[in-house]
């Protein structure tokens, strides 16, 4: 891995917008970047710069790809300060970034402070202000998609920082009783105590997987188990029935493992595309000022496809 200084970062973030590293960003230009591991396949460019462009906006998008550029983690203050200085109007942070960056900022919304984890950052006037856009989108498609579905008893496999978005996310909803399943237990304790604390509502962490699915209206996974890298299910495919609903967040592949199986046994479902995409509605405006066409959004990310 490199071992950078501040320059350095200057410098490297310089060449990814093509740009000289003592040139400042135009003005009315709009530059973006999308921080984390492993992602290449990221539809965040194409559905931000199209849009900009169809609002008449000079408006470039940029992966910061930490496997790609062979940074470690302890890097990614340094390449905030970097954009900051070339002049970022903001960064979007994904995976594995989503706690960790809150070191490196001024202050945080209230989801954000509530989630405890940050996706969207906002670089103005000096200022770092952390925002949490993945909670906001997910609510926004599961109302669009799975409206009158029950909220009684919902399970969610995962309490990592897109975890916490949407357990913030379903109590804002209405559940009634939420469950928070987790390969590491301590994690989905701290989780279900954290919104227990902010909210008063039923929320806690469970590790019997089929005495809590054999109660649950609803499931929602937040995990990686699904993805390319991570194929299957995060459960026994025998404790899904045909009375569960379901509900991703991984949008590639559009359709996993648990969703198919899910689909063959007739229940409802949601994939993760819509997540995807109102997130970034919402991180467009905090980054802009501009309310995106939501219609044309969802256009801009199925031409990705």
């Amino acid at each position: 891995m490199l071992q950078l200084t501040d320059d350095s970062f200057v410098d490297m973030l310089g060449r990814l917008v093509a740009r000289p590293c003592d040139a400042s960003v135009a003005s009315g230009a709009v530059l973006i970047g999308l921080v984390g591991r492993g992602i290449q396949l990221s539809r965040s460019p194409i559905m931000h710069e199209r849009e900009g462009a169809r609002l008449g906006m000079s408006y470039s998008y940029i992966l910061i790809d930490f496997d790609k550029l062979g940074l470690d983690d302890d890097a990614l203050g340094g390449i905030i300060s970097a954009a900051e200085e070339i002049g970022f109007a903001g960064l979007n942070v994904t995976h594995p970034f989503k706690q960790s960056v809150i070191q490196h900022l001024d202050g945080l919304a209230p989801e954000a402070s509530a989630i405890g984890a940050v996706n969207t950052v906002v670089l103005s006037g000096g200022v770092r202000q952390g925002h949490n856009t993945d909670s906001w989108g997910f609510a926004e498609s599961f109302r669009d998609g799975m409206g009158q579905c029950s909220l009684n008893r919902v399970v969610q496999f995962g309490a990592g920082g897109a975890g916490a978005a949407v357990a913030y996310a379903l109590i804002e909803l209405g559940v009634d009783e939420l469950q928070i399943i987790d390969s590491a237990p301590e994690r989905a304790r701290q989780l279900a105590d954290r919104m227990t604390a902010r909210f008063g509502t039923r929320v806690r962490a469970e590790t019997d997987v089929a005495a809590a699915l054999a109660a649950a209206d609803g499931i929602v996974n937040t995990t990686p188990v699904g993805m390319a890298k991570y194929p299957g299910m995060p459960f026994p495919s025998s404790l899904l029935t045909a009375r569960h609903w379901v509900a991703e967040i991984i949008y590639f592949p559009q359709e996993t493992e648990l969703l198919k199986q899910a689909g063959a046994l007739g229940c409802r479902t949601l994939a993760g595309t819509g997540m995807a995409v109102y997130q970034a509605v919402r991180a467009f405006e905090l980054f802009t000022g501009r309310a995106p066409d939501r219609a044309a959004m969802v256009g801009h990310f199925k031409a990705a496809s």
